[in-house]
């Protein structure tokens, strides 16, 4: 019997998780035989259909999500009008709850897998191949003739071990850019609007099998490993025995940890003071500044160990910081959301993420979202459209300002700009301003960086003058430099400096094979390569060097 396991990432550099972990829990099924394709919501409808059809599998499993269930359900419909006898399964979050409704508007659809997979798996494809009842399968809702059925809930694997290693198994994908890894399932947390809050704990597999996985993506070389932890350091020590292996033996590859800051202990931040630059990136879910916000989301946290642990990492280590924010939440009005924002850039991490909340189904958030009178769309991503606190334009702007968020603060190009326009004045509240700006201009759709530096420099024109304008156009020079050799049509901030620049290939500059060299020199007011900026004028030397492949360098002599 030909068993297909498939999904559709919503880009080419993900690689499935699931899947393999499927795969590897039946693999000694015998008579069966296992395929994984994964696939991408960016191909064409036919094209998936094409690929699902030419594998002929008597039993197909998809992996469900936010991003690709629609499209799963399109395409499962046709492919069951083209092979019949083929046995359609769902799994996943995204169909673990409302899966009796989900079956009686989807006839292609004969089971769904609820929850934890592994196991239900495993006793389904037992059952199919033998051509026994589905009756006494938990965690599963299944078509019965005519009858949609829904089985008792099935409990969590209490111990993870017993799921084979799928890396191990060599089942996943260690080519692509970034490889998922998990050594734990649950969360310490019960944030209302997270599915983690839906189960009671956190189970962990064991430093044995954790350490075995990790030598191997090591050796392997993965690119970027993204743990899928939802809070890593639960365990203060075990998190601790973790970074520590990887800094002994870890050769090239990068790491992605979802943490809880406000749990790191001084120990913690001793061991990760050891960290390379580059090598370990957090991402941590502040989701609010609002003590009373949190707690009406049952989410347990003390924001003041929070900052002050988000600090310590910035200040003292290397590690590369992500904090999130939720906008939405129960009683944070747009005045109160530009105040988390306004708390994120104070504390000063590499990267802020802003998200518009999604209330998910099955989680507490639901019920909260109807008795407080919540607007959100009924369709995935199920995404907030108004709360009594935040209206639809409010909403709208806030996305706005993430966007203006990942062009501007966390692409790193407008680094001295951005230091010289929030001089004296709250970042986030510029941000507001420019959301507003950005769209009243239309310039938030296609965006080519060369537009985005003009916008900037339009946007700083509506609201600066005199000396401080003079100052931000300084600064804007030098990040327009950093970028790259402005050659050609330089933009129009550019006219106003006075100073000779010289263009060309500096004498006697080496270069690699294949590789070419420009450099641009130009007058500064200040000194902007370190903070505090340098306060005295000075000449600064750009060096460009790019080759195939190695993208390009810039220097500064």
């Amino acid at each position: 019997m030909k068993i297909l396991l498939s999904t559709l990432h919503a880009k080419y550099v993900h690689a499935s998780l699931a899947l393999p972990y499927l795969a590897s829990a039946c693999a000694d099924l015998p008579g069966l035989e296992f395929r994984i394709l994964e696939l991408t919501v960016n191909e064409q409808q036919d094209q998936l259909l094409g690929k699902l059809f030419a594998e002929a599998p008597d039993v197909l499993l998809f992996s469900c999500y936010i991003w690709n269930t629609d499209l799963t359900l399109k395409i499962a419909s046709d492919l069951k009008q083209l092979l019949p006898g083929t046995f359609i399964v769902l799994g996943g979050p995204e169909v673990s709850y409302g899966s009796f409704e989900m079956m009686g508007r989807n006839a292609a659809i004969d089971c769904i897998v609820r929850g934890e997979g592994e196991e239900t798996c495993r006793e389904l494809l037992q059952a199919l191949a033998g051509g026994v009842p589905l009756d006494d399968i938990p965690g599963i809702t299944y078509r019965d003739h005519d009858e949609v059925v829904a089985n008792p809930e099935r409990g969590a694997i209490t111990k993870l071990d017993s799921i084979p290693s799928p890396f191990a198994a060599g089942l996943v994908d260690l080519d692509k850019p970034l490889v998922y890894y998990e050594t734990s399932r649950g969360c310490p947390f019960s944030c209302a609007f997270c599915m983690s809050s839906l189960e009671n704990g956190v189970r962990s597999f064991s430093m044995e099998r954790i350490e075995a996985d990790l030598r191997l993506l090591m050796d392997r070389g993965v690119k970027t490993v993204k743990l899928a932890d939802r809070t890593f350091n639960f365990d203060t020590q075990r998190a601790n025995a973790i970074w520590r292996l990887i800094l002994t033996e870890n050769k090239s590859s990068k790491f992605h940890f979802e943490i809880a800051a406000e749990l790191l202990t001084e120990e913690n931040l001793a061991l990760l003071a050891e960290v390379p630059a580059g090598m370990f990136r957090f991402e941590i879910g502040v989701q609010s500044g609002g003590e009373k916000t949190l707690a009406k989301v049952q989410r347990k946290s003390s924001l003041d160990k929070l900052y002050q642990n988000v600090r310590a990492v910035i200040e003292r280590t290397k590690v590369t910081v992500h904090l999130d924010l939720v906008a939405g939440l129960p009683g944070e009005s747009l005045e109160g959301f530009l105040a988390s924002l306004q708390g994120l850039f104070e504390l000063g991490g590499n990267h802020i993420q802003v998200e518009p909340l999604k209330v998910l189904k099955g989680t507490a958030m639901r019920g909260i979202a109807r008795k407080e009178g919540y607007a959100y769309a009924e369709a995935a991503p199920y995404k907030v459209l108004q709360t009594p606190w935040l209206s639809f334009p409010d909403l709208r702007r806030i996305e706005t300002i993430s966007r203006l968020l990942d062009l501007i603060y966390n692409s790193g190009r407008f680094a001295a700009s951005l230091r010289q326009l929030g001089n004296g004045k709250e970042l986030a509240q510029v941000f507001a301003d420019a959301a507003d700006f950005f769209e009243s201009e239309g310039l938030m759709a296609n965006v080519s960086l060369q537009l985005l530096f003009e916008s900037v420099w339009r946007f700083a024109c509506s609201r600066l003058a005199g000396e401080e304008l003079e100052l931000f156009r300084d600064a804007l020079c030098f990040d327009h430099c950093m970028t790259g050799y402005p050659g050609g049509q330089c933009p129009s901030f550019f006219t106003a400096n006075v100073e000779k620049s010289e263009q060309g290939a500096p004498a006697g500059l080496a270069a690699k094979p294949a590789e070419r060299v420009r450099y641009y020199r130009r007058r500064f007011a200040r000194d902007y390569r370190s903070i505090p900026w340098g306060k005295a004028a000075v000449e600064l030397t750009f060096i460009y060097r790019s080759a195939p492949g190695e993208g390009l360098k810039v220097e500064i002599l």
